[in-house]
C-alpha cells in the first residue's frame, strides 16, 4: 500500500507542476506579448495620430491660429522623446 500511495503522491505532484509550469508559460507569453505592444511602432503611431488629433480639435476650438501645423509642435516632441528613451535607458543600464 505504501508504494501506491506513494506513486499515486508522485503522480498527483506531477500533474501540479505540470499545471504550474502552463500556467507560468502561458503568463510569460501574455507579458512578451504586452512587452511588444509596448515598445511596438503600432503603438507609437496610434499614440501621436490621436494626440495629433486632440490637440488639432483643441486648437480648432479655442480658435487658435493654424491649428494642423502648430499641433505637430507636441506630436513632435513626443515622437522625439519615446525614441531617445532607449537610447537613455541602454547608456543608463551600462553606467548602472
Amino acid at each position: 500500500m505504501t508504494y501506491a500511495r506513494t506513486l499515486a503522491e508522485i503522480k498527483s505532484t506531477m500533474s501540479t507542476l505540470d499545471q504550474q509550469i502552463k500556467e507560468i508559460q502561458d503568463r510569460n507569453k501574455r507579458v512578451e506579448a504586452d512587452k511588444a505592444w509596448e515598445t511596438s511602432w503600432t503603438r507609437r503611431i496610434i499614440i501621436l495620430l490621436l494626440t495629433y488629433c486632440v490637440i488639432v480639435s483643441f486648437f480648432l476650438i479655442t480658435r487658435l491660429p493654424d491649428p494642423f501645423l502648430n499641433a505637430l509642435v507636441p506630436v513632435l516632441a513626443f515622437a522625439i522623446s519615446t525614441m531617445t528613451v532607449g537610447v537613455v535607458k541602454s547608456v543608463w543600464m551600462k553606467n548602472k
